[in-house]
């Protein structure tokens, strides 16, 4: 492959035809990618749609990010979202802006990213279609679709006073991954800024590779929002801002409290040892999956219990009103959680 080759270079029916290949195909897939609109087998007869943008700058740095990891983390973030509401991830349309002097090889790799990241999170899920565009910002655009397989679907709402609180996956791994990018994947300019520095970035993934991993490359536990909603969840959500403000929009929604065990949310998570109650807290981009059940019921997969729904409103820890919230809001900026 020559290095000359770009997205300029060879055209956008010419990259489609390196794309295409290297894409999942959905088990739901009845028509693909290469017409105005792709067609999904809908058996349930409803759709669970959700979507979400990767811009550079905010989201992700190319200095820290391999395409293969945007690819990987942009299926993540709304295989999660889709899994959260109970169903099973079915199809991908990705859209992407990219400047016109990108390698192709870039894209290639992107795409391995998104095969890799759907086979193993949610085998059968593919992608069936999206958009190319030129932008000098790196933008990644996913929408994500979901079957509910007969169930109702896992609202926010649905908690009640006396069920227990679990989440499936770890609580903070991925701020501990950014904290350490940002505080040793980065030099400093002469003026006193930081800026990421892919050299810097591999010497700390080496050290500390399984939190690096849980930031740029997540793997939430696609299949247990389908575990979760046969197994009796009465709520559920993914943690992709933080637990703190995650749990809060469960229990505004749901009308209630939401008091956390502070042991239990910084016990040893699935990646790494244990977790500082802060980046528990306040740290974004785990995905993993908070839900409610009745009290007394055996909890499927791997959610563990780290709370009680109580009277009241709003999140408590250990009986007290938890007022911090950090996370990420992407109008305020990082705040210990997403970047």
């Amino acid at each position: 492959m020559s290095a000359a080759e770009t997205l300029a270079s060879l055209g956008e029916a010419a990259v489609l035809q390196r794309i295409f290949p290297r894409l999942p195909t959905a088990t739901a897939e009845l028509l693909g990618p290469g017409d105005d609109a792709a067609v999904l087998a809908t058996p349930d007869g409803r759709v669970v749609i959700t979507t979400d943008m990767m811009i550079h700058g905010p989201d992700f740095r190319l200095a820290w990010s391999s395409p293969r990891d945007l690819g990987w983390k942009a299926a993540a973030s709304n295989l999660a979202d889709v899994a959260a509401m109970g169903a099973v991830p079915t199809a991908l349309v990705v859209a992407l802006a990219a400047a016109s002097d990108t390698p192709i090889a870039f894209l290639e790799e992107f795409a391995d990213g998104l095969r890799a990241g759907c086979e193993a999170m949610a085998p059968g899920c593919g992608v069936v279609g999206g958009d190319l565009s030129v932008s000098s910002t790196l933008t990644i655009a996913v929408t994500a679709f979901g079957d509910l397989e007969g169930r109702e679907p896992v609202l926010r709402s649905g908690a009640r006073v006396g069920d227990i609180v679990a989440v499936s996956g770890p609580l903070g791994a991925a701020a501990e991954g950014l904290r350490l990018l940002f505080e040793h994947g980065a030099v400093t300019l002469v003026d006193g800024s930081r800026e990421p520095d892919a050299a810097a970035a591999a010497r700390v993934t080496r050290e500390h590779p399984a939190a690096i991993a849980a930031q740029l490359r997540p793997h939430p536990p696609i299949a247990d929002g389908r575990a979760a909603a046969i197994g009796g969840a009465t709520a559920m959500l993914d943690l992709s801002d933080g637990l703190a403000i995650d749990a809060r929009r469960l229990a505004v929604a749901s009308g209630v409290g939401v008091d956390l065990d502070p042991a239990a949310i910084a016990s040893p998570s699935q990646s790494s040892a244990a977790t500082s109650p802060r980046d528990a807290l306040d740290g974004g981009e785990d995905h993993s999956l908070l839900a409610t059940f009745p009290a007394g019921v055996d909890l499927p997969g791997g959610f563990r219990v780290i709370g009680t729904v109580v009277e009241g409103s709003g999140v408590l820890v250990g009986g007290r009103p938890y007022e911090r919230a950090g996370g990420w809001d992407p109008y305020e900026g990082w705040d210990g959680g997403s970047g």
